[in-house]
């Protein structure tokens, strides 16, 4: 538990920073207003995915069991020799993606954004930032090694912290250095580009202080390395599935109106906010435990920790699916609506953040329940229901894209979101291994309560989206955080008055 709040206490943090740089972006170039916005998020998504995809959605899930079990089983030069043929071998790939990515960046944004050929403006733009951005990939993936190796060993705490970094470069990168450019939206490329560099050096002194700092050699034939090369393949689907499904909202957003894809990221941003804050920290401990207790063939304590985590992800994120329903148009319009961010942006990007929510349970229950099949480095399983829900999702595109336009997207996602989380439980609950523990019912039902009385709450207080797109900007932001605060204070009480007590919910 302790490990979790410090987690999500840094992610919290990097959040905040996150939505801060949104607000720059948005305020100095807008949504639907410039081609420059769509242009940056498409130069920017490409290697963000493939770091989400390989760095911290493959790999992790493939080297974190194996280093666990290293680290239980085996000596420390052994563990060190891991880490050096596993950095050796996954930076020689890295710069060979690295390279052809830079040359294939006209291809790429063809691929990830087909739409932008009838924009011969975008396209252009977005091929000069991506060549610029690719690099990305190959430190943020180096991070994300590092990373893994410290949450192994317990030190949750500087890879939680080290996104922050990501954050604070854009900041300054579009308020400081954008007016000394000719194109200003290319000081966003370079500071990507520049952020990945400082989060791998920002990490590389607490490798040293661990003791284990990587020697990069390449061994293609070491033990760990061709497990860990097995396990990949599968999980690039597993785990990184929302991801996929993203990017297709992205490519086929991209046919729709100027606008269409800033509109889904932001949107996206928002919901990602308690998938991040708490979803992202619940994973990155609890991977780590499981795969311990698998070393330790303590499947009792494996089952109690997988219960432990879902309690948790229906005690946060069932009251949080509701507030962002009923809080779309207050939160977009007071961090967003300020500058180039048009009332229309507002709108448009409130309306696919409402239909997000609905997956949003969904979203963090696969981060929970893919870990219980990675720690036992069963890929097999969730490929085969990745599968289901990314060929689920585009049927769902297809059929929703024309009546809803980006909204549609947005509904398609997240009902393949729910359909994976629902197949990853069924099939950790049919292989045996997790049994839900006594009380679940009598949870379920007060924090179903409770969530009605923050909702009522809500509901009554926020009034109409008129309202909020009328008011300053600092007084949208006293009322948002008055009523956030209240829905926080009403949620927890109920739930206190209800007999649910911190106590009830630790892993025991």
């Amino acid at each position: 538990m302790k490990s979790t709040a410090v987690v999500g206490s840094f992610t919290l943090m990097s959040r905040i920073l996150g939505f801060m740089r949104d607000m720059v972006i948005a305020y100095v170039f807008g949504a639907s207003a410039s081609v420059r916005a769509d242009a940056f998020l498409i130069a920017f998504k490409i290697p963000n995915f493939m770091r989400r995809l390989f760095a911290e959605g493959a790999f992790s899930q493939a080297f974190i069991p194996i280093l666990s079990e290293y680290k239980t089983q085996y000596s420390q030069d052994e563990v060190q020799q891991l880490a050096n043929h596993v950095a050796g071998n996954l930076g020689s790939i890295l710069i060979l993606v690295t390279i052809t990515g830079v040359l294939a960046a006209p291809l790429l944004v063809l691929i990830f954004a087909p739409g932008f050929m009838h924009h011969q403006e975008k396209y252009d733009l977005t091929v000069s930032m991506l060549q610029i951005t690719f690099p990305y990939l190959l430190f943020i993936a180096l991070t994300a090694f590092a990373g893994s190796i410290l949450n192994t060993y317990g030190k949750f705490a500087v890879p939680a912290f080290t996104p922050v970094l990501l954050n604070i470069a854009l900041i300054i990168a579009a308020l400081w250095g954008a007016p000394y450019f000719d194109e200003p939206v290319m000081a966003l490329a370079w500071g990507v580009l520049i952020a990945g560099i400082v989060q791998l050096a920002f990490q590389l002194p607490f490798l040293y202080r661990l003791g284990i700092v990587p020697r990069p050699k390449i061994n293609r034939q070491d033990a760990g390395v061709k497990r860990i090369h097995k396990l990949m393949l599968p999980a690039l689907f597993g785990v990184s599935v929302t991801q996929i499904n993203l990017l297709i909202d992205t490519l086929m957003a991209s046919f729709l109106a100027t606008g269409s894809v800033a509109w889904l990221y932001y949107s996206d941003r928002l919901m990602e906010f308690p998938v991040g804050v708490f979803g992202l920290a619940l994973a990155t401990v609890i991977l780590p435990n499981l795969s311990k207790t698998v070393a330790q063939k303590d499947f009792d304590t494996y089952s109690r920790t997988l219960d432990w985590g879902l309690r948790w992800v229906f005690l946060i994120a069932m009251p949080a699916t509701i507030a962002l329903m009923i809080l779309a148009v207050p939160i977009m319009a007071t961090l967003f609506h300020h500058g180039e961010f048009s009332e229309r942006d507002v709108l448009m990007s409130a309306s696919s953040l409402v239909v997000y929510a609905i997956g949003l349970t969904g979203f963090v229950f696969i981060k929970v329940l893919a870990s219980g099949f990675y720690s036992r480095q069963d890929m097999r399983t969730p490929v085969k229901i990745a599968v289901i829900a990314m060929v689920t999702n585009m049927i769902l595109n297809l059929l929703f894209i024309v009546p809803l336009q980006h909204v549609g997207l947005a509904l398609a996602t997240s009902l393949a979101a729910l359909l994976n989380a629902i197949l990853l439980y069924r099939g950790l609950r049919r292989q045996g291994v997790f049994q839900l523990q006594p009380g679940w019912q009598a949870f379920l039902t007060r924090i179903a309560i409770a969530t009605l009385f923050m909702a009522a709450l809500l509901w009554w207080g926020v009034g109409n989206s008129e309202h909020w797109l009328h008011m300053k900007v600092f007084e949208r932001a006293v009322h948002l955080a008055m009523w956030i605060t209240s829905g926080i204070a009403v949620y927890f009480s109920i739930l206190f008055g209800l007999g649910v007590r911190l106590k009830d919910i630790l892993l025991k």
